[in-house]
């Protein structure tokens, strides 16, 4: 496998763990798929929302869990890599609610995360 396929691989690995730890209030994938210093951007129910890692897990644990038979639903529409930056563009649904989010990526050693989320709800 080349280093571009293993990146694109661990980048949808880090994606999943993003998706799969918002539906199901998973604490400890969302803290491994998100650099702990990021920042969640987005305008939320027509408020702007700028929040650090723990204000978005404290929101995705106040919303609980979806029931375990929930399938998660995401498309991830581009990644591009540049050396150890990344964007992807991507599409999910949490609950009801559809967004589209742009995530920026930076390798860390030998691990992707996710060190911005900039999102648009579609209300």
């Amino acid at each position: 496998m080349t280093a571009l396929a293993t990146d694109k691989q661990a980048i949808n690995q880090v994606v999943r763990n993003y998706v799969e730890g918002m539906v199901f209030a998973n604490q400890a994938r969302l803290r491994q798929a998100f650099h702990p210093d990021c920042r969640i951007i987005g305008h939320y129910h027509g408020e702007l929302e700028w929040l650090s890692l723990d204000d978005f897990i404290a929101a995705i644990e106040a919303e609980g869990p979806a029931p375990s038979s929930t399938e998660p639903v995401w498309e991830v529409e581009s990644i591009d890599i540049t050396g150890d930056a990344a964007a992807v563009k991507m599409t999910d649904l949490y609950f009801d609610l559809k967004f589209t989010d742009y995530l920026a990526l930076l390798k860390i050693g030998q691990d992707w995360v996710i060190v911005n989320k900039l999102y648009y709800y579609h209300a």
